[in-house]
């Protein structure tokens, strides 16, 4: 056995030996430190080629009804709370469908977003926003998105949606991701 696996399982050894609590904050301590948001991409379940989009200030480009979890919330409650806050859209938790891959992490650290996947008929659901935080929602063809955020664009682009669709970021393996949106055939 070489010196380097030796040292570390001491290493491992003692950590493990110490209370939980000295753990917990050691652990804290070395570790990269993480946001982690919630991303619903909600689709028009009677026009499916059409997504709802947020422009939010400063205005360059439109996004998706996004926003950080609070302390201990689930990521879809997240989700779901986000898109009420954003654009007035009720959807349950429960209701959401995790996108594949589910977590993806920014490309300047420090964040990850949860994806969700959400359908409701536009027609008879009222988008509202506080002209604040969200200056405008609207409904876009996915053929014919508006100028879209970078972060935005890359995100759909994972999963075969808009001007990137197929450009995986080198932080995901290759593979086939696809928008797997409530009622979709599995």
């Amino acid at each position: 056995m070489n010196i380097q696996r030796q040292i570390r399982g001491f290493a491992y050894q003692a950590f493990y030996g110490l209370p939980l609590p000295v753990r917990r904050r050691i652990a804290r301590l070395v570790s990269p430190k993480y946001l982690v948001g919630a991303v619903t991409v909600v689709r028009d379940s009677e026009s499916p080629q059409r997504i709802l989009l947020l422009r939010q200030p400063p205005g360059r480009g439109w996004g998706l009804p996004a926003g950080l979890l609070k302390a201990r919330e689930l990521p879809a409650v997240g989700a779901a709370r986000e898109l009420f806050e954003e654009a007035g859209v009720r959807v349950e938790p429960g209701d959401l469908t995790a996108g594949n891959p589910n977590a993806i992490i920014h490309p300047n650290g420090g964040v990850v977003d949860t994806v969700w996947f959400a359908s409701v008929p536009a027609s008879s659901t009222p988008l509202v926003v506080d002209g604040g935080e969200v200056l405008e929602a609207a409904w876009f063809p996915v053929d014919d998105l508006p100028k879209l955020t970078w972060p935005t664009e890359r995100l759909l682009g994972i999963y075969g949606i808009g001007p990137r669709a197929g450009e995986l970021p080198p932080s995901l393996p290759s593979g086939s991701y696809h928008a797997s949106f409530p009622g979709d055939p599995q």
